[in-house]
């Protein structure tokens, strides 16, 4: 346990590093930093730090390696699996000032940003060249890509686009002894092993992510977003796998039961979803505008083999937007139904997905 003159040191020289103002100790500050969003057993950090460039980074590691004192990096803290859970009296080292767009290569489709840009912000700042970042967590309005890095965050359009790690190309990261390195290469090509790809998802164990290089995705063509009405959840899966197997590849397909519905339609999220279905199928597709009347057609028509009640297709971009606000909004929504709730990620194999979300469903 380190003295009180010696508590005192650390803290006085973390704040001539990062500034009194970006250095918080009160109870009140620090509560909120307890935990990411998975709030189940919340830790106590001992400070919160809020450095502004990598060489304050590397200072702070430095300081908390001389003093003995555990650290914990942070981004926006949206995370549902405690990647950013401080342990006792750790020192949290959050890098939301860290918000800058160092630079776009729209030639390479690259940006070089810094870990606090806001997920969502990052495809604003790029759609004016066309271009836009695939990897779209439900958070993403406010999580940032550092995070994403972190947990190697996915969303809807995995299914086409691939995760977090499928669009990161080099990396500078703070390593625990508060030297600074570079991983990987715009080019997305570098010698001996794939140092990139043991970083993304290793939840700050590695290091703290101060920069990255990551590739852009020219915006399709065209997109088309259909709803697809069942009355049960097993159906909606049989489709899925129905869809896969005939060699398409949409950009997202996502099933929401009627539970969720319900919960949707009672909250800000409501996008007219109907409440009595048992099941709803958001199916997109994305590409050349030639090729998605043709894939429509296909949708349809397994649909109709799989016993959909209905399939609807969004009449404009805002319509859209408004099936994915629902589908985003989801988590959210179940606050109508319970003060807590614990979420799971499971991997089933698609074969398998009808008769084990039909137990599911029965269980629940």
């Amino acid at each position: 346990m380190a003295s009180q003159s010696d508590q005192a040191g650390f803290v006085d020289r973390l704040q001539r590093i990062v500034g009194r103002e970006h250095c918080l100790s009160d109870p009140a500050n620090l509560y909120v930093y307890g935990s990411d969003a998975l709030t189940l057993d919340p830790g106590s950090p001992a400070l919160v730090v809020l450095p502004a460039s990598t060489q304050e980074v590397a200072e702070v590691i430095r300081a908390c390696r001389e003093a003995r004192r555990e650290f914990v990096p942070r981004g926006a803290g949206t995370g549902l699996s405690g990647g950013a859970h401080p342990t006792q009296d750790a020192v949290v080292i959050s890098c939301m000032r860290m918000g800058a767009i160092l630079e776009i290569d729209e030639r390479n489709r690259l940006a070089t940003i810094q870990p606090g840009v806001v997920n969502a912000d990052l495809s604003k700042a790029v759609e004016h060249l066309g271009l836009f970042y695939a990897p779209d967590p439900s958070s993403q309005q406010a999580c940032t890509v550092g995070g994403n890095v972190a947990e190697n965050s996915g969303g809807p359009h995995t299914l086409k686009y691939g995760t977090t790690t499928n669009h990161i190309l080099a990396l500078e990261m703070v390593l625990p002894d508060g030297t600074v390195t570079r991983l990987g290469s715009p080019s997305g090509f570098s010698a001996g092993y794939d140092l990139v790809g043991a970083v993304v998802g290793s939840e700050g164990t590695l290091g703290v992510v101060t920069e990255m290089t990551v590739r852009l995705t020219q915006i399709p063509e065209a997109t088309e977003t259909a709803l697809v009405i069942f009355n049960d959840v097993p159906s909606a899966c049989r489709l899925v796998g129905r869809v896969i197997r005939s060699g398409m590849i949409p950009a997202a397909m996502e099933v929401v039961d009627q539970r969720t519905v319900v919960a949707l339609e009672a909250s800000v999220y409501a996008a007219g979803l109907p409440v009595d279905a048992g099941a709803v199928l958001i199916v997109e597709l994305d590409g050349a505008q030639c090729e998605l009347p043709s894939q429509l057609l296909r949708i349809r028509e397994m649909a109709e083999q799989e016993g959909a009640r209905e399939v609807s297709v969004a009449k404009s971009p805002e319509e859209r937007t408004q099936f994915w606000r629902a589908r985003k909004g989801a988590f959210g929504a179940m606050g109508r139904l319970a003060p807590d709730l614990y979420v799971h990620d499971a991997v089933v194999p698609r074969a398998r997905l009808p008769e084990v979300l039909e137990g599911i469903c029965e269980i629940g």
